[in-house]
């Protein structure tokens, strides 16, 4: 997943959830999503791993990105 937030040139902040317990079972309940890594945009919960590789590939997360006011270079493709 950083790899792709990298790659679109996108600013992000990461969390290290396997430091505590409570944030990593906070984030499982909070999205209702059972594995991490997880990608959040402007608080609102994209997807896990394989989804958002999905929507990279498909072109959609660059376009979600932009949609919600997230910088991500021009020209960046999958």
């Amino acid at each position: 997943m950083v790899q792709i937030l990298d790659h679109l040139g996108v600013t992000y902040k990461g969390l290290n959830v396997l430091e505590s317990t409570e944030l990593r079972d906070g984030v499982k309940v909070y999205s209702n999503w059972p594995t991490i890594p997880q990608l959040y945009v402007k608080g609102e919960f994209v997807g896990g791993c394989d989804i958002v590789r999905e929507m990279f590939q498909a072109g959609e997360l660059e376009t979600l990105l932009k949609d919600k006011g997230v910088l991500a270079k021009e020209g960046a493709q999958a």
